[in-house]
């Protein structure tokens, strides 16, 4: 069972700007200018993308968790209430 990933568009943009911003982040302590901000920028790149990836993680679980809570009580092939009146 894999990660259902809505919105697929929404992930490539949010990861084509997060790989700008690294490549800027290289660029600016390359030239060894401002490596303060460059430090910043990737260390807030890395933070936001485990965020983001532990949210969803977080959200397939619960999601899973109310799928499970759903279909406990779920028998297949077996009537689940069964009828004891008296037959006339």
């Amino acid at each position: 069972m894999g990660m259902e990933l809505p919105g697929i568009q929404t992930w490539i943009v949010f990861y084509l700007i997060s790989f700008v911003v690294l490549l800027w982040a290289a660029f600016l302590s390359a030239k060894g200018i401002m490596l303060w901000v460059s430090l910043m920028l990737v260390i807030v790149i890395v933070g936001v993308n485990f965020y983001v990836v532990f949210l969803q993680i977080k959200l397939q679980a619960s999601r899973r968790q109310m799928q499970h809570d759903l279909t406990k009580d779920f028998v297949r092939g077996e009537k689940l209430v069964t009828d004891d009146r008296p037959k006339h």
